[in-house]
């Protein structure tokens, strides 16, 4: 069996359905001739070198497949008489592919794509975990550190009363303080009273 890779420049005006109903057109047609596909690789819109039925961008799309002869035929019969491929181009890559070790590469591309997007998947979890956690741990010392605040306001909205109020307003009424200080004005008016006279 040989291996072929088919490049296909499809009109880029095209909905992505009627893109989609091409390539699977062109990929059902390769097991019903008794090849395989091995891979579609699209690449998008282009730039093309010059103009193609008026369209200066297409849409390229590699096919990689294995298969004889009347395949390749039928593919570019195919590509011919639908208006909406722009251009394509086959190249034979191996006259006498081993199927079994690309079948063998496919699985095991299979297998490693699967593993990567595992570990992906397990990486993102986990730094989501991770985020997640220091998020809480940040909310948890913000709430410590308003506590905190609340509780120094408090402190000190304690102390400026304390503040606010006079050293008299401690001192009770009855007290000997005042009375020594009523007793010391009344001597010193005396005083006065008698130097006047």
């Amino acid at each position: 069996m040989r291996r072929y890779e088919t490049i296909v420049i499809i009109d880029p005006d095209l909905s992505d359905e009627d893109r989609t109903q091409v390539l699977e057109r062109t990929t059902n047609l390769i097991p019903k001739e008794g090849g395989f596909l091995i891979m579609i690789d699209e690449w998008g819109n282009r730039k093309l070198a010059y103009e193609i039925k008026k369209k200066v961008r297409g849409y390229y799309v590699r096919i990689d497949y294995c298969g004889m002869g009347p395949l390749v035929d039928e593919m570019e019969r195919f590509f011919r008489i639908d208006d909406k491929i722009l251009k394509f181009m086959t190249v034979l890559l191996d006259r006498d592919a081993d199927t079994e070790k690309i079948k063998e590469e496919m699985a095991q591309a299979k297998s490693d794509a699967e593993a990567k997007a595992k570990a992906d998947a397990e990486a993102k979890a986990k730094s989501e975990a991770e985020a997640k956690a220091r998020s809480e741990a940040e909310a948890e010392a913000a709430r410590k550190n308003a506590e905190e605040a609340e509780n120094k306001d408090d402190a000190t909205n304690e102390v400026q009363q304390k503040d606010d109020m006079s050293d008299t307003d401690n001192i009770p009424l009855d007290s000997q303080e005042t009375e020594t200080k009523e007793t010391e004005t009344e001597s010193t008016e005396t005083q006065i009273n008698k130097e006047e006279q």
